[in-house]
């Protein structure tokens, strides 16, 4: 399982995606090699973040997406669920939540 780290922000969004995005493809390959398609990232320990963590996080799906693996977000903030419905994205990272065209 790969964690978020506690602090993500504008000014530092392009280093942890970097880092994110290196963890993210050596996890690939590792689980690659054995059973299951999916990934787990940890937010739990995210509690300084803004709208940067939403830039990052459709990043790290399409990522796992290109060769058809699944990323899981688990233990998100109250906070960052609620910028995900604010910008619609909720959807995304949570699918027992409706998209924004099926809910009307």
């Amino acid at each position: 399982m790969l964690k978020l780290p506690s602090r993500l922000r504008l000014d530092n969004a392009p280093e942890e995606w970097a880092r994110l995005e290196g963890a993210l493809r050596a996890e690939l390959a590792q689980v690659g090699n054995a059973a299951g398609r999916g990934i787990t990232l940890d937010a739990s320990g995210l509690n300084d973040f803004d709208s940067a963590a939403l830039s990052l996080l459709p990043s790290a799906l399409r990522l796992c997406g290109q060769d058809g693996w699944q990323l899981t977000l688990q233990q998100a903030p109250r906070e960052l669920r609620e910028l995900a419905r604010v910008y619609a994205l909720e959807h995304l990272f949570w699918p027992d939540v409706a998209a924004p065209a099926e809910m009307a």
